[in-house]
């Protein structure tokens, strides 16, 4: 077996020579054994919803990494369609080679308890049941045996049941996303949640991902962290399980730092307003931090910018609290803000608002769970503070010194630019997909 090459008869030629056509076929023998082709190989993403418009944090992750893997691949989406955004598959057909969408069903009440108690018979989470669709499984089912995918990939935990729907031979690496470790997220959400019969139903919820999430997992040839610290979380749960670490990222060319002449006043909170984490967190802002910062700086307001704000979060609105709601653009709010806060108490996974504001040169004051995850020091890329009285003296110390401002704002910048833009965060994606094609 070999390649046709005409050797000279010079020996150091000839063992050269021979050396490339040995590199030759071991590189035909892999291909034959992994079905694959390592510089364009086919994958499909099942994601919950398609990636645009770039509405939240996990939409923006998937769009970035998506787009940077298709441009040596040939990818494919499933996903459900948001409800209003008619134009999510012509934007994202300028990437992918197939895209299927499907709408969430609207189910009678009964219908949906029903499932719900067979799940919780199953010992399957019983949220699942909200992301039940006939039509994806019909899709997947059909794109899976008409297409060979040499990796199938799902993004969250709370769609690995996806998995099932999927025609796939044994060539085919499956790779399951944690953009968050659920049981973590929802054990601290029943922390914040006032209502005992709300938060007993959220905490139960939570001790069913516990039990079901890590063990789940392990139909899947890789699973993804967003962070070491969830990646320890999986792997303490089940050591059996194989977990990579792929961070958030930012556009750092889109990101540019912007200019800062004078310091105004003005704060600015950034994220999904019906998602309770960050409901719980503009409430006990504006309640417990923001008096505090009035007595040193009078003129202090607030910018709450993001989509569906809670009723809750709509009443803050007014005495220097200003609710935004969506927005197509946060730019132009970072250019009339000085500071970004992430005064969040629950929640899990890694915040690209956190690295948003890094680019933008904008300082952060945080709590220690809004920065968790990434790589960054107190003091150096942002201040964190967990208590109202230090998140207030936070705030004061930036808007008072100018030396801290530029430090924390320079350090942040190069922290971004080094370690989270999205290019080198798909390639070390792209490092697991070889590794899992030579597996």
């Amino acid at each position: 077996m070999g390649f046709p090459i005409n050797r000279e008869p010079n020996r150091i030629f000839s063992y050269f020579l021979a050396a490339a056509e040995d590199l030759l076929i071991s590189s035909y023998i892999l291909t034959v054994i992994t079905g694959s082709n390592l510089t364009n190989m086919r994958i499909l993403y099942i994601t919950d919803y398609l990636p645009y418009p770039l509405i939240a944090g996990d939409l923006i992750r998937n769009y970035n990494l998506i787009c940077c893997v298709a441009k040596s691949h040939q990818v494919s989406i499933v996903g459900f369609q948001i409800p209003g955004s008619c134009n999510s598959i012509t934007h994202l057909e300028k990437y992918c080679e197939h895209i299927e969408g499907a709408y969430l069903p609207n189910r009678r009440k009964l219908f949906r308890l029903h499932r719900m108690f067979s799940y919780l018979l199953s010992g399957t989470p019983y949220d699942f049941e909200f992301l039940y669709s006939k039509e994806l499984i019909w899709k997947i089912k059909a794109l899976t045996s008409s297409v060979h995918f040499d990796i199938i990939q799902i993004e969250h935990s709370r769609m690995a049941l996806y998995r099932e729907a999927v025609l796939s031979d044994a060539r085919t690496k499956h790779v399951l996303t944690f953009h968050n470790v659920a049981s973590h997220q929802y054990d601290r959400i029943a922390n914040i949640i006032l209502t005992p019969l709300k938060r007993a139903r959220t905490w139960l919820y939570s001790r069913m991902l516990r039990r079901w999430e890590p063990y789940y997992a392990e139909h899947f040839d890789r699973c993804i962290a967003v962070s070491t610290d969830d990646r320890n979380l999986l792997l303490s749960a089940n050591p059996r399980l194989k977990v990579a670490v792929i961070p958030n990222g930012i556009d750092t060319r889109r990101y540019q730092r912007l200019p800062m002449e004078e310091i105004h006043p003005t704060l600015l909170m950034v994220g999904s307003m019906s998602y309770l984490p960050n409901v719980d967190g503009a409430i006990w802002f504006c309640h417990e931090i923001l008096p505090i910062i009035k007595k040193a700086l009078n003129n202090i307001q607030i910018l709450i910018v993001g989509s569906s704000p809670s009723p809750e979060v709509t009443r803050l609105d007014g005495n220097a609290v200003c609710v935004i709601g969506q927005v197509d653009d946060v730019i132009p709010y970072y250019k009339q803000s000085a500071i970004s806060i992430v005064p969040l108490r629950a929640g899990g996974g890694t915040r690209l608002k956190v690295l948003e504001a890094m680019a933008l040169g904008r300082p952060i004051v945080s709590t220690t769970i809004g920065c968790e995850g990434l790589d960054v020091v107190d003091g150096e890329h942002l201040l964190i503070a967990d208590h109202p009285e230090q998140f207030a003296e936070k705030i004061v110390q930036l808007l008072t010194k100018t030396d801290l401002y530029r430090h924390i704002t320079q350090n942040a910048r190069q922290l971004v630019e080094e370690k989270y833009d999205w290019k080198i965060i798909s390639e070390k994606l792209l490092g697991v997909y070889s590794e899992l094609a030579q597996d």
